[in-house]
């Protein structure tokens, strides 16, 4: 089977995806949809692509089986579900929507169509949580009794112009989008978790800081969330009997990245910005593990040792593999899913579990720690 993928929006996140798309050995086609004429005339240009189309309802009306929706976060919900509707598989960037109605509009939608959806969540690739996925899944841990899952993300970390980044996706609205709540953006942090052992969240109660910077980005009377939370903490029940605390920081003096702790009844690990490491009950038995958890130069560029990257399309050999070698692997497991038609791992309904919680961790951090209990849409169904 050869699959035509539509990618939906040509900016900064899809100039990695583009590319993996085009060489993927099961598409035959991309095709190129962005409003902007002239990015659109250029990356056509740029990636060899033939066909191009000026808007999701164009290309939703032309023979490509599946779309990948790289576009504005408020958007990807919407889209999602029109693009379901209209008989089209879709890959969406995080987050899969902003509200539960929505997440359940899209999983109404695979419902009512048949079709796939997987998001496009990184953390669930990335080699901490690969390798802490294979030791819990061999016993390595014995019983998850608490993680403890981060995502730092300051405005002023120095590797990357993350104010220029939102400026270029909202324009005018820069003031009114960008103060979204954190926990609003918790899936890398969650889904590390939820990823290793299977488990989701039942219940939580959360606190958040209230920003002082006088930037005016987290000022609950300018920003369309009333939101004046710039890092927000929660503590949330598993529905295995473990503890989960989640930290989203917006204002942290710290250059970035997802980091995550397990702690087991027989072994734990911890990743924080000094290493990683498994950790015994004896002094003795901890081991480092940066040899196999760090990303390396090579034919899989991007890659770990704990990486499996004989499964990877030998198209992908020297090809760009960004957020420590997460791309490649989504790319290949949303093909192989529209090609056989089994769930991929992150599927409508894993999405959910990464992106509930975290909307229900602002409203209890809206009212003082609440606890408040977490809705859970249920697993993907079996093939």
């Amino acid at each position: 089977m050869s699959l035509k993928i539509g990618m939906v929006g040509t900016g900064q996140m899809a100039q990695g995806f583009i590319p993996l798309f085009k060489a993927h050995p099961l598409v035959g086609e991309v095709v190129l949809c962005d409003l902007d004429a002239a990015k659109l005339r250029a990356n056509a240009e740029k990636f060899g692509i033939t066909r191009t189309c000026p808007s999701l309802d164009d290309i939703l009306g032309m023979d490509v089986d599946a779309v990948v929706l790289i576009t504005q976060h408020w958007l990807h919900g919407p889209q999602a579900v029109k693009s379901l509707r209209a008989g089209k598989h879709v890959y969406s960037a995080v987050p899969c929507a902003e509200t539960i109605p929505e997440i359940q509009e899209i999983i109404r939608a695979v419902q009512q169509t048949g079709r796939l959806y997987m998001m496009g969540e990184t953390s669930y690739y990335y080699p901490h949580v690969v390798w802490c996925r294979e030791q819990y899944r061999r016993g390595t841990f014995g019983d998850i009794t608490f993680a403890d899952a981060s995502y730092h993300h300051d405005w002023d970390i120095k590797s990357i112009d993350s104010r220029g980044i939102i400026r270029a996706r909202t324009g005018d609205k820069f003031l009114e989008i960008a103060g979204s709540p954190p926990m609003h953006y918790a899936t890398h942090s969650i889904s590390q978790v939820v990823g290793v052992t299977g488990a989701h969240m039942t219940k939580v109660s959360a606190l958040g800081w209230r920003d002082r910077h006088p930037d005016g980005i987290y000022d609950p009377a300018v920003n369309k969330y009333r939101n004046a939370f710039s890092n927000e903490t929660a503590l949330f029940a598993m529905s295995d009997g473990a503890c989960a605390r989640v930290n989203e920081f917006r204002r942290v003096g710290h250059p970035g990245g997802e980091f995550m702790t397990l702690c087991g009844t027989e072994a734990s690990f911890e990743y924080t910005q000094a290493g990683r490491v498994i950790i015994g009950k004896g002094f003795e038995d901890t081991k480092r593990l940066d040899d196999i958890l760090t990303i390396r130069p090579g034919v899989y560029g991007g890659t770990a040792a704990a990486h499996d990257v004989a499964r990877l399309p030998k198209e992908f050999a020297g090809m760009p593999n960004n957020h420590w070698g997460s791309h490649q692997f989504l790319v290949d497991d949303f093909v192989q899913a529209c090609v056989t038609g089994e769930q991929p791992p992150n599927n409508i309904w894993q999405a959910a579990r990464y992106m509930i919680p975290g909307l229900i961790a602002h409203d209890s951090a809206e009212q003082g720690g609440v606890q408040l209990a977490v809705p859970d849409l249920g697993d993907a169904p079996k093939a």
